[in-house]
């Protein structure tokens, strides 16, 4: 059966229908056991569409096209601030401190719990909002017919009734029922986990016992795999039969690593305050203090140990840098990709639109034997799949397109006499499209387009001159597509059976020239240690003409061919002196960037076709562009608005910038406060008392804590920016156990001065110590931010500079204000000062030694590969991630 494609027309619009109104599954059903004209009737639409007008009025009625998932509230985020269990048993006993007759301690520490939470709260709620900012930012479109005309829309501007086009890589935008099909078939695992792509056609369905078996119909989330069609929208949003999957499952990402890293390190922290809390609590209770006391101090030396504002710390920095990002035209569609950006140190890439241009522009026409004619653009007119309406050109792929743009008066066209009768599409595997024609004698003749290689594979007695024509082609750099034809007997659609036997008729040339800034943007990549290689299913000729140009050298070059005879071990081995791959199909594509990543580099690619879908998922971080298909930006983490290397380059800085800054807290929190805690459990030991009162730690904790809240904004060294970053739980470990014990030095230090040579009372001591503790490990923040020598050779920023200044300057003059006595503080006598000034000062001195040999360690230490089984469990959850993620372009944050 030929295809009942046609154009629509002017004269072809509908008249508003009462029903007109989302369809719910049922109805699609009904509508695809209905013919063609009572589905358009039934849905008050017509071959040409909807009007524009008639599209909004449904549009205000139905509402958006879009699957409402959960977004973040108020409420969630508070919730995760107190679900912290030591936070709760901490209220827990200053409510229990409160009925045994301490009202004003218990007052206190919930007043500093409240602004503990509540300055949390603060950040990832104002985290979540620009989150939610930057999803508005992403806009996915389909070709719609309004007024007559083919234009772009977006899908949530989609109602039932619009009729809709659907090509190869497109994501179905709604629950459709089809009226036009050119070997037409969608991918529908999402819906029925099956792998074999369905085929679609317009016949009215039979009776199925399957709500998704409907042959034509099409639904919304599937994927185009072969052909072409169009299809009047029945259901759209959550009516649709994946919309209802979605809100019924509420997905959730799964972690990446930069989460399971966080998760460790809390996990780590855990077991230190799980140790230090009960040994505290043991010992006081032994030393036979008040039960109710031991309980608050051994609560609070565990909150002191846990850095409450990590998770603020952390949200700051993300949104914050992902903002930066979306300034350069980086768009983050997980916030906790970043640090992934920021590791990659491979990418590979493809070229067209990256490294060109982009806009391809027909050159020439030739014969087989490389003279000028124009039979070939001729043919090439007619073995098309692009399409020309009121609304200019549309569909079919760029090459297509330029096909019209070089006849743009239409005299081609106008003076065409052969009339097109079906058409095989063009897909990845053939690299081919075939239509048939008739001419005004009745013959019927096969036009078969596509890449060189494949034309003439099935061509018979091809010129002898037209492989010295093709490499003088490919040497220009140019583009090029051989045009074949071949006489058939009746007028069926063509199948990939008939493509044999052809005579090459001649070839079409295009050319996308190179971007000015793309080899600079490579060697910058370079620059910051990120290899870059390039995956094209172009010539490899092309591409090694275009890298010549731009100044990358190109050390080999390896065909699909080529690489589907080496086994997987033989490919790595190849892979470090190959710079392009040509000609590679999807499943190749992916197959080189799961070897890569076997050779413990993170890997990243960038693409933009529903042939790199694959590929995507397989990287370690996919990226993709505003203008690739729906299939590849849903696959990928990172979106760039503009397709530039360029772009990415500074999207990696920022990567790497936002993850030294959140590492810089993690290294605060932990040597300083485990520091701190383990000076309190020893304390314990030996003094008659409380060391620090529960609510003077908890202040001294927030105190610390708004001290660092400049960090996520700090300056970064060049040579951190320089290198990929990646979580260390072992070195965060090992920093932790070193700088801890430097603290706690001084602390004891402060005690012995405390007790022999000031002779301190016991308010004093408290005092005392809070005030020495406070400003030590506030101001060795100078010291930690950086491996270079502070101030004189690493700067930090101004907010750096001032603000744990003034934390550490609040806590020395607490003991002086009228809030003194309610905090259980007692004035300290000038010499104390005098000696904690000397004492600053060593401790920065000391740590910045301890500083210089730690990291020379480190560096002794090597660049140690992570284990296999760890790069494994981080691509697991990645997969995973995706896997749950919503598919369709339709989603809001």
């Amino acid at each position: 059966m030929l295809s009942t494609r046609s154009s629509p027309t002017e004269h072809d619009q509908p008249s508003p229908a009462p029903d007109a109104r989302p369809g719910t599954p049922w109805r699609l059903a009904e509508a695809a056991r209905s013919p063609v004209a009572a589905a358009l009737d039934r849905l008050g639409s017509a071959q040409a569409g909807l009007s524009a007008a008639e599209a909004g009025t449904r549009l205000a009625a139905v509402g958006a096209n879009v699957i409402h998932q959960r977004r973040t509230t108020a409420l969630d985020i508070l919730v995760r601030q107190l679900r912290n269990p030591l936070l709760l048993l901490l209220l827990s006993a200053a409510v229990v401190s409160a009925l045994t007759g301490d009202p004003k301690d218990a007052a206190i520490i919930a007043a500093i719990v409240a602004l503990s939470v509540g300055l949390g709260f603060f950040n990832e709620f104002r985290s979540a909002q620009a989150l939610a900012a930057l999803h508005e930012d992403i806009r996915y479109e389909a070709l719609a017919w309004r007024d007559g005309s083919g234009v772009r829309v977006d899908v949530a501007d989609l109602v039932p009734g619009d009729v809709v086009g659907l090509g190869v890589g497109d994501v179905v935008p709604a629950d459709l029922r089809l009226i036009a099909a050119d070997g037409l078939e969608c991918d529908e695992s999402v819906l029925t986990g099956e792998a074999q792509p369905a085929a679609k056609s317009v016949a009215p369905a039979g009776e199925s016992d399957s709500s998704v078996d409907l042959p034509s119909c099409a639904f919304m989330g599937t994927i185009v795999q072969q052909g072409s069609g169009r299809g009047v929208v029945v259901a759209t949003g959550s009516r649709t039969a994946f919309g209802g999957i979605a809100a019924a499952l509420g997905e959730r990402s799964a972690d990446t690593a930069f989460q399971v890293g966080l998760r460790s390190f809390s996990a780590l922290l855990v077991k230190v305050a799980a140790v230090l809390t009960v040994s505290i609590f043991v010992i006081n209770v032994a030393l036979e203090r008040p039960l109710i006391d031991a309980l608050l101090f051994s609560l609070a030396i565990a909150i002191g140990i846990t850095p409450q504002l990590l998770p603020a710390i952390v949200s700051v920095s993300l949104s914050s840098g992902s903002r930066a990002l979306a300034r350069e035209r980086v768009l983050v569609k997980r916030l906790v990709t970043i640090e992934d950006l920021g590791n990659m140190q491979l990418l590979f890439t493809d070229k067209t639109g990256t490294l060109t241009e982009g806009a391809i522009t027909f050159a020439h026409a030739l014969d087989a034997a490389g003279d000028e004619a124009t039979a070939p653009l001729a043919l090439g007119l007619l073995c098309n799949e692009a399409t020309v309406g009121a609304g200019g050109v549309a569909g079919g792929n760029a090459l297509d397109r330029a096909l019209h743009a070089a006849d743009a008066a239409g005299a081609l066209r106008a003076s065409a006499t052969q009339r097109r009768l079906g058409i095989l599409p063009f897909d990845h595997d053939r690299q081919l499209v075939s239509v048939v024609v008739e001419d005004p004698g009745g013959g019927h003749l096969l036009i078969t387009k596509g890449s060189p290689e494949a034309v003439l594979a099935r061509c018979v007695d091809v010129p002898a001159e037209s492989a010295g024509v093709l490499e003088r082609l490919f040497g220009d750099g140019a583009r090029v597509v051989a045009i074949a034809t071949r006489a058939v007997d009746a007028a069926t659609p063509p199948t990939a059976a008939d493509e044999r036997d052809l005579r090459l008729a001649g070839f079409l040339t295009f050319v996308d020239r190179p971007k000015a800034d793309a080899g600079a943007s490579i060697a910058r990549l370079n620059r910051l240690g990120v290899e870059v290689k390039i995956i094209t299913g172009d010539n490899g000729k092309v591409t090694e003409k275009l890298c010549r140009d731009l100044g990358v050298h190109v050390a080999a070059v390896m065909t699909g061919s080529e690489l589907e005879r080496l086994d997987d071990d033989a490919l790595a081995a190849a892979l470090p002196r190959t710079t392009v791959f040509s000609r590679v199909g999807p499943e190749q594509k992916a197959r080189i960037v799961k070897v890569a990543r076997r050779g413990h580099v993170d890997v990243a690619f960038l693409g933009d076709g529903v042939n790199d879908a694959v590929a995507l998922h397989a990287a370690d971080v996919g990226i993709s562009v505003e203008s690739a298909t729906d299939v590849a930006k849903d696959a990928a983490d990172i979106v760039l608005l503009d397709k530039d290397l360029g772009v990415l380059a500074t999207g990696v800085t920022e990567g790497r910038r936002i993850f030294a800054n959140t590492m810089k807290y993690v290294l605060m929190a932990t040597s300083s406060n485990f520091g701190n805690m383990a000076s309190a459990a020893g304390a314990s030991l030996f003094l008659s008392f409380l060391p620090m009162l529960p609510s003077q730690i908890l202040l001294n904790n927030l105190l610390y804590d708004v001290g660092q809240l400049t960090i996520p904004g700090d300056r970064v060294d060049e040579e951190v920016l320089a290198r990929p970053a990646a979580w260390d739980i072992a070195f965060v470990r090992r920093f932790m156990m070193t700088f801890g014990p430097v603290s706690s030095v001084f602390d004891f230090a402060t005690f012995f001065v405390m007790l022999q040579v000031l002779h301190a009372s016991q308010g004093e001591f408290r005092t005392g110590w809070f005030v020495e503790s406070l400003a030590t490990q506030t101001l060795v923040i100078f010291v930690i931010r950086t491996r270079r020598l502070p101030f004189f050779r690493s700067t930090p920023s101004r907010t750096m500079l001032i603000l744990p200044l003034v934390c550490a300057s609040i806590g020395a003059v607490l003991p002086f204000t009228p809030l003194a006595s309610a905090l259980g503080f007692t004035p300290l006598p000038v010499a104390f000062f005098l000696i904690l000034l000397g004492f600053i000062v060593a401790y920065l001195v000391l740590a910045e030694a301890v500083k210089a040999r730690f990291y020379a360690h480190e560096a002794q230490l090597g660049d140690r590969p992570r284990p296999e089984h760890d790069r494994h469990h981080r691509h697991v959850h990645r997969r995973a991630a995706r896997f749950h993620r919503t598919r369709g372009p339709h989603a809001t944050a």
